[in-house]
């Protein structure tokens, strides 16, 4: 006989803490043949702090690593903690009977201001609608599937070990923290027809970038428990200045702020192996409220999104996102020679540029590009094919976004010079030094002098042997 997706022995031996949530729902699903006896299983929590037997997330993977990598350049270049919403879908996974997992696909960074030890950011989410729009229109449809954030402090004797502070006798997730995830896990809840409401538990999955015990950067997946989100929503629960310590608050029946707050006890085996129960209050250990996830990466990595190269959102002042930089890659690409039926070796990687979930976020907010334009540039950016076959990028180069885009991208772009030039050496910094400053040290020098009949272009800086009325090299008046 087959075994049943909830068997005990088998989640033992292949040590599988959880059930899965449709493993949890069969379980309680009686095993009558008559539809019409069938009753909604799942029945409202009460308030009785206990681990959850189910997890609605089995495992979290990351398509890339260099997802991970990206996202944490950030504080690698400043030291200040950072938060991102993953965006992904759901797929089977096969590693736990009837499981779910977060394929995360990209990581998109909300406006926030990061500190040393957190970060505060603005509440909420502005940018939702827009981003989950966005995202639902890729080749395989996406969504927010949880949230990221970094705990990292590197320790005083080597810079390049962080320092070991989320573990078992410590905490895994604070009180403050728990709190936040009980918080989105409510405004996320699932469809489900088990329900008497039609929607149950949430599969928005909280994963924490933190050191290792040796010192290392790894991830960390957990869920809150639905208890956890009903004392949330019931305003019970508020974190402490123990960071493994949930604090029930005290009853307040005032007029304007009434609040009851029913019996609240927990659980535990003490050292005897006897079950215990004790009160709750004024506090409990904040592990009754977590569902541990796994988490990992695919042994070969096929992420819908080839390119992180452009500037990542809402990092002012170390990566700025602007239509001129857009404008000059696309430039560098020779984007706007590039026709439909064209097959060039140029196409390709076009086509890979494209393929980057931050910067069709960003072409969306430059009003270049219509709701239509747009949905087909990320479904072809995301396609499976896209880089086997460039000409999928035809129908995007027809567009009349694609050719305003185009028009700005020549005009933005000065002429190709007709003779060689030296080369200036050149650096990432450069990008970010505005034009007008380069003529004027141009200027500078052409008024002090380079030497007898020597003058500098304040177009190109190029040095003119000759001076005459034009450029030798951009023919632009000197």
């Amino acid at each position: 006989m087959p075994l049943e997706p909830y068997d005990a022995a088998y989640h033992k031996e292949n040590n599988i803490k959880h059930l899965s949530y449709h493993a949890y729902i069969r379980k309680l699903t009686p095993k009558s043949s008559d539809s019409s006896a069938f009753l909604p299983p799942l029945n409202p929590l009460s308030y009785k702090v206990q681990s959850q037997q189910f997890r609605m997330v089995d495992h979290l993977e990351i398509a890339s690593m260099d997802i991970v990598d990206r996202f944490l350049q950030a504080w690698r270049k400043t030291g200040m903690q950072r938060f991102g919403f993953l965006i992904g879908r759901y797929e089977p996974y096969d590693k736990v009977p009837m499981g779910v997992k977060a394929v995360v696909e990209a990581i998109y960074e909300p406006p926030q201001q990061g500190e040393l030890d957190g970060l505060t950011m603005g509440w909420p989410w502005e940018d939702e609608p827009r981003i989950k729009e966005l995202a639902s229109h890729a080749s395989t449809p996406l969504s927010v599937v949880g949230y990221i954030f970094t705990d990292l402090d590197p320790t005083p004797d080597d810079r390049t070990k962080n320092v070991y502070k989320r573990h078992p006798q410590s905490f895994f997730l604070s009180s403050l923290e728990v709190v936040f995830a009980a918080t989105l896990q409510g405004l996320h809840p699932t469809n489900s027809k088990s329900s008497p409401t039609g929607k149950f538990a949430s599969r928005l999955v909280t994963a924490v970038l933190t050191a290792t015990e040796d010192g290392q950067v790894d991830v960390s997946a957990y869920q809150v428990s639905e208890q956890a989100v009903a004392m949330a929503e019931a305003d019970m629960i508020e974190a402490s200045v123990e960071p493994g310590i949930m604090r029930v608050k005290e009853e307040d029946r005032s007029q304007d702020t009434a609040r009851y707050v029913p019996d609240v006890f927990f659980s535990f085996k003490n050292e005897y192996g006897l079950e215990v129960k004790k009160s709750a209050k004024p506090c409990f250990p904040v592990e009754y409220l977590l569902v541990n996830v796994t988490h990992g990466f695919p042994q070969a990595p096929n992420p819908l999104f080839r390119s992180i190269q452009f500037c990542i959102e809402n990092r002012p002042g170390l990566e700025n996102q602007t239509l001129e930089r857009a404008m000059s890659e696309l430039s560098r690409l020779d984007a706007p020679a590039l026709v439909p039926g064209q097959d060039t070796y140029k196409k390709k990687d076009l086509a890979e540029w494209l393929s980057d979930f931050h910067l069709i976020a960003f072409l969306q907010t430059t009003q270049l590009f219509s709701i239509n334009d747009l949905n087909l540039l990320i479904k072809i950016a995301t396609s499976p094919k896209l880089l086997e076959d460039p000409s999928i990028l035809d129908p995007l180069l027809n567009t009349d976004s694609w050719q305003t885009l185009m028009t700005f991208t020549r005009e933005h772009t000065p002429a190709r010079p007709g003779t060689s030039a030296p080369v200036r050496p050149s650096s990432a910094m450069d990008e970010d030094i505005p034009p007008e400053v380069f003529d004027q040290i141009a200027a500078d020098n052409a008024a002090s002098g380079s030497g007898p009949g020597i003058r500098i272009c304040p177009h190109c800086t190029f040095e003119n042997t000759h001076a005459g009325s034009d450029c030798e090299v951009c023919g632009l008046p000197l």
